[in-house]
């Protein structure tokens, strides 16, 4: 693999452009007591100077984009140095061809993918964990490409960076709500959708229903499954199965035991945060034919900087786990 050739002798120098947003803060956070990497860093009055960037995203051996969508593709364009890699965490580049999609269990070989590229996107939330449990289902045949998908989900308000994070927390805020939980996105266009459409190898844009709660982060991403409607006579076991053996053996991707999810009165989005783990339970009414196929994860852990830096250990050639619970 290209990154444990090229970096084992000198210590890795990292730029996190974006590093005082909700994202950059999370992966600095896991990267700054590290002593393989050499962190590189811009005054809060250079932050925003295009050249001091410019200087930054060539020097380093691998930079951290966490940036708005239009900020990455600016971001990239600074890039001269045929050398310097690019793990960007906004949506600019999640469907785009040429970059590896930064979700290292989405299949063998992915991982290979994901430490050779030169340029990585890092999944959306949503879009990693709704990818998470079509995309297996879609390849194993249990799910028709064509199939009328319905994902039902809720995120902490940290998922909507530093507006949403005030709205919840400072009255001051002129955004500032008192609700306890609401649904958004209600034009059915959510910027994740052609991500999560595209990944999972859907034929139609999923119908994609997110919302928010108060608290800070955590997130439930459902997926609905009325098991009479599928070709065949599919069971929650097959379900289940085909998940367990697409995740066989991964150290952040695990599917409960049917018998575990059966017994569950209810389950907590906030139940994962702190780590970089996403959990998929299947629950099911045999009687009804009914299943829901359930992702509980951090939203700023797997669902953002935990997987930047799965993905940065990739290619750096280093064990994925390095830094990470």
């Amino acid at each position: 693999m290209r990154g444990s050739a090229d970096i084992c002798a000198v210590m890795a120098k990292i730029f996190i452009d974006g590093e005082a947003g909700t994202t950059g803060l999370q992966i600095l956070g896991r990267l700054k007591d590290r002593g393989d990497l050499d962190l590189l860093h811009l005054g809060d009055d250079r932050r925003k100077d295009s050249a001091a960037r410019a200087e930054m995203l060539n020097e380093a051996d691998i930079s951290i984009l966490c940036l708005p969508e239009d900020a990455s593709r600016e971001a990239v364009a600074l890039i001269e140095s045929e050398s310097a890699r690019v793990i960007d965490a906004s949506i600019a580049f999640r469907t785009a061809p040429d970059w590896a999609y930064g979700f290292p269990e989405y299949k063998i070989g992915q991982r290979d993918i994901i430490a050779d590229a030169d340029r990585v996107t890092n999944p959306g939330c949503y879009a990693c964990s709704s990818v998470s449990l079509i995309y297996p289902l879609v390849s194993a045949g249990i799910l028709p490409s064509d199939f009328p998908v319905t994902i039902n989900a809720v995120s902490g308000y940290s998922g909507g960076g530093k507006s949403l994070i005030a709205a919840f927390e400072d009255e001051a805020s002129a955004d500032h709500t008192d609700s306890a939980f609401y649904l958004y996105g209600l034009g059915l266009a959510h910027k994740h959708t052609p991500e999560i459409k595209a990944w999972s190898k859907l034929s139609h844009a999923p119908l994609f229903v997110p919302s928010v709660g108060r608290f800070a982060q955590g997130m439930l991403v459902s997926l609905p499954l009325q098991l009479w409607s599928l070709n065949g006579e599919v069971t929650p076991a097959d379900i289940h199965a085909a998940l367990a053996d697409h995740y066989a053996g991964q150290q952040f991707v695990s599917v409960a035991p049917l018998a575990d999810a059966a017994a569950l009165a209810n389950i907590d989005p906030e139940g994962l945060n702190g780590t970089n783990m996403l959990q998929i339970y299947v629950f099911a009414n045999e009687v009804n034919g009914q299943a829901v196929v359930c992702a509980q994860l951090d939203n700023l852990g797997k669902g953002a900087s935990g997987q930047a830096v799965q993905n940065l250990n990739l290619m750096l050639g280093l064990d994925e786990t390095t830094g990470l619970l």
